[in-house]
């Protein structure tokens, strides 16, 4: 069982920075790949990041070379940083853990927090 709480969105013009994170408990956190999703209104989630339990990483190309997705797992904690930021980028940005191993789809993730809303104006 594992639990994410997400935190650090707010409001960034195009071109700043944001960085969120994704916090857990749960003692099997460590051994989780997670990975972060993005919602706009009247879209559906789609996949931005996700990290191993290992670190290794693998990005949706829209977010490649902006977007960093780390973890501490000391603090329990996964993050996304998040650079250049566009007004397309404007989205609920959620955390899951992964359960179809290699999925990249909302349906191969659960453990879904709640989201935090990122809103990049021009």
């Amino acid at each position: 069982q594992v639990q994410l709480v997400e935190s650090g969105g707010g409001l960034v013009q195009a071109g700043g920075s944001l960085r969120l994170s994704c916090a857990a408990s749960g003692r099997t956190f460590s051994t989780s790949t997670v990975g972060w999703f993005r919602q706009g209104p009247g879209k559906e989630r789609h996949f931005v990041a996700r990290i191993t339990n290992y670190g290794t990483t693998y990005y949706a190309d829209s977010v490649k070379g902006r977007f960093t997705i780390s973890r501490d797992n000391a603090k329990n904690t996964v993050y996304l940083q998040m650079n250049s930021l566009k007004p397309e980028d404007t989205a609920a940005y959620y955390c899951a853990i992964q359960k179809t191993p290699g999925s990249i789809r909302s349906e191969g993730y659960g453990s879904w927090g709640q989201g935090t809303q990122v809103t990049v104006s021009s």
